[in-house]
């Protein structure tokens, strides 16, 4: 026949079939990558500290002023103290 090269694919050939399964391994691990750092969840946002908390309630009408200084006044003794 005027078309056959031999028996089989012999070593290049088995090389250039490795080559291509290690390619589209690699193209769908980088993807994989890719779109796990595309979609990362965002870290939570910092909490605020409990002067701030204890602000905001009282801001908000949640609290009276008279429990704000009650509180503020054993928040500062917790951390002075």
């Amino acid at each position: 026949m005027m078309w056959e090269y031999g028996p089989g694919m012999g070593w290049l050939g088995a090389l250039m079939g490795l080559g291509m399964v290690a390619f589209w391994v690699t193209v769908v691990v980088g993807m994989v990558v890719l779109i796990r750092l595309l979609v990362r969840p965002s870290p939570p946002p910092p909490t605020a500290g409990p002067e701030v908390t204890l602000a905001e309630r009282f801001a908000r009408g949640e609290i009276d002023a008279e429990e704000y200084r009650a509180r503020s006044a054993t928040l500062r003794e917790r951390t002075h103290g």
